[in-house]
């Protein structure tokens, strides 16, 4: 069985659970180790062994706990040179990942985690970071095959987004803010722009957008992921992204897709991605 947990999303913090009942991986480690453990303890996630830390790019929000938890949970960091050098010069992170701990990347090119199922495929994302990807992670037990992306801090949507998050059948995705209420806010003039850039954050109508073009029948789960505090709201985000589902002949609900907005600072339900 595998199973899909945010422990949180937001610019507060982010990470999120993949895992089995024999093995588990953490994309990005926005939270510290013991906020982690807690989470996972209340989730009786505990004693499954985390094989893998995937960063997806350097900012704090994302790495925050990195190396806590990496030596705290035995487990290798994987990510970019470049996002690794990121972490290095993040003066936020005040204790870094030692070098026996990192593992490094290379875009476009998929590798099987060791001593797990899980075949990850690392891929650009545009974001103002040292570096950014998004992560295309096949799981494979038997003849059944469960294709998860995920794709955060998206300044702007590309063809190999687009071609990643196409294939997913389970999907975390950007939708940071709602336009209106952005423009209308108070961050200043040049924050506004930067998060409407390249370097910025996908908004709810750009993240429709992405919904439009990915849609197909066997899409089952859609989680919007690191919405604004300031700037969106979970019910703005959910009803954008529910009319781009329904707009393609999609069904929300218990019929056809889940559709959750995921919480800035608290944890989820437990979401079974697996038939078995």
């Amino acid at each position: 069985m595998l199973r899909f947990l945010s422990l949180c999303s937001g610019s507060s913090g982010n990470c999120y659970y993949l895992g089995t009942e024999q093995y588990a991986i953490l994309i990005d480690s926005g939270i510290g180790g013991r906020s982690i453990r807690k989470v996972l303890k209340e989730n009786n996630l505990l004693d499954i062994p985390i094989r893998a830390l995937l960063i997806t790019h350097d900012h704090t929000d994302h790495i925050r706990g990195a190396s806590m938890v990496s030596s705290m949970m035995d487990c290798p960091v994987y990510t970019t040179k470049e996002v690794h050098e990121g972490m290095d010069h993040n003066y936020g992170l005040q204790k870094k990942v030692e070098p026996i701990n990192r593992r490094y990347l290379t875009r476009y090119e998929p590798f099987q985690l060791p001593t797990t199922q899980f075949f990850v495929t690392p891929f650009k994302v545009l974001h103002d970071s040292y570096d950014n990807v998004g992560y295309y992670i096949e799981w494979r037990e038997g003849e059944e095959v469960v294709r998860f992306c995920l794709v955060t801090d998206c300044g702007k949507v590309t063809e190999e987004v687009l071609k990643y998050t196409r294939q997913a059948d389970h999907l975390v995705l950007e939708s940071n803010h709602d336009v209106e209420m952005l423009e209308n806010g108070s961050y200043p003039h040049y924050l506004k722009l930067r998060v409407r850039g390249e370097g910025g954050h996908l908004s709810n109508d750009e993240c429709a957008d992405v919904l439009k073009q990915v849609y197909h029948q066997e899409l089952k789960h859609v989680f919007l992921c690191h919405l604004s505090a300031d700037n969106n709201t979970p019910d703005k985000a959910f009803q954008t992204a529910s009319r781009a589902i329904r707009e393609k002949g999609g069904i929300v609900g218990i019929d056809g897709v889940t559709l959750v907005s995921l919480p800035r600072t608290e944890a989820t339900l437990v979401y079974q991605l697996s038939e078995k």
